[in-house]
């Protein structure tokens, strides 16, 4: 395993994330202390996890994952050795997860409801890194009308009220440092003014989607997060499974996350295809494992802190971290970029 630092933290983090939102649902408890021992036998020392998960988000299982982690922690007493990172809804109409069935948002009452809500499940008395899972105010997100830009108006709670209700939760010692997701250039650095200005914490991580398919960070927010030490810890690096090739030609393995919940439209835009194509042809014509090269990509982008690996068997899970030994030539890169220049973001 290779270690890097996290934002301004002085943590030292795994480059390889292990990724928990299927311990619950789709993976049993059994097989999440399984891909949690055998992630930490070889070096992964971050765990991340949300409020919201296992998915696919429904009441029944909301908060599962937290507490499958939370009895590993009591059972294999290696809570120190783990960074832990979790999430907070952002705006939400959704109303199981706060008492008294109102709509999830972000502010005082409920950051403070969820971090301790978090706490009792995770059976620890701190989180590592807080991130706001998405953002409290209309923002085009999450597939592919985020890159059709429409003004968006609605509630939200304002990013210096947010702060504020954070560092309270800091301050109690309940939460050591913050991070934001699926978070946008203008909402990165809203957050940072705020927080230099105010005295706040300091946003240390943006978790965003980025992959072969997915590269729209680099528009704005990569240099962001290398000029102001913010690094992306970077979901779907395998485009929820697509770049591994097990969807090919119609396929829909027993038991994959498209058999089970047929959620994964962001991965079906139209151009999605030719992109997913283009990729696996490559990976087969220089010999290597395509999950692989698509993850050795990522983690040699110098704005990335962690790919966040999920996996649903122990033998994808450890593909996936031997990723970490690989090294793209600069020819493969070229003929990556080749590509990209030609199916340019089409699952963002």
């Amino acid at each position: 395993m290779r270690y890097t630092k996290l934002g301004r933290t002085g943590l030292d983090v795994s480059r390889i994330c292990l990724g928990t939102m299927t311990f619950g649902d789709q993976n049993t408890k059994a097989e999440g202390f399984a891909q949690m021992d055998y992630a930490v036998e070889r070096g992964i020392n971050v765990f991340d996890t949300a409020e919201l998960y296992a998915v696919p988000p429904k009441p029944e299982t909301q908060g599962s994952t937290e507490r499958i982690i939370g009895d590993w922690f009591m059972e294999r007493g290696q809570r120190d050795k783990i960074i832990l990172a979790t999430k907070i809804v952002g705006r939400t109409p959704n109303t199981w997860f706060r008492d008294g069935g109102v709509s999830g948002e972000l502010n005082r009452a409920q950051i403070h409801e969820a971090v301790d809500k978090s706490l009792r499940r995770l059976k620890t008395d701190y989180i590592d890194l807080y991130q706001l899972h998405w953002p409290d105010r209309a923002v085009s997100q999450f597939g592919s009308n985020s890159t059709i830009f429409k003004p968006t108006t609605g509630p939200e709670n304002p990013i210096p009220e947010i702060l504020d209700a954070l560092d309270d939760v800091v301050k109690a010692g309940k939460v050591r440092f913050i991070g934001l997701s699926n978070e946008s250039p203008w909402g990165t650095m809203s957050f940072l003014h705020a927080a230099e200005t105010r005295g706040k914490p300091r946003v240390q991580s943006i978790q965003n989607a980025y992959s072969l398919v997915n590269r729209t960070f680099e528009l704005g927010l990569a240099e962001i997060a290398m000029r102001e030490n913010t690094g992306l810890l970077a979901y779907s690096p395998l485009a929820q499974g697509y770049l591994t090739g097990k969807y090919q030609n119609g396929a829909l393995p027993k038991g994959s996350r498209k058999q089970l919940y047929n959620r994964l439209q962001r991965y079906e835009n139209p151009g999605a295809q030719a992109a997913f194509d283009a990729y696996l042809g490559l990976a087969a014509q220089v010999g290597l494992d395509p999950a692989q090269m698509a993850l050795a990509f990522v983690l040699s982008r110098p704005f990335v802190t962690a790919a966040i690996v999920g996996a649903s068997t122990l033998d994808q899970l450890k593909t996936n971290i031997d990723a970490i030994d690989l090294t793209l030539t600069e020819e493969l890169e070229q003929q990556i970029n080749n590509i990209h220049l030609l199916h340019q973001n089409p699952c963002p």
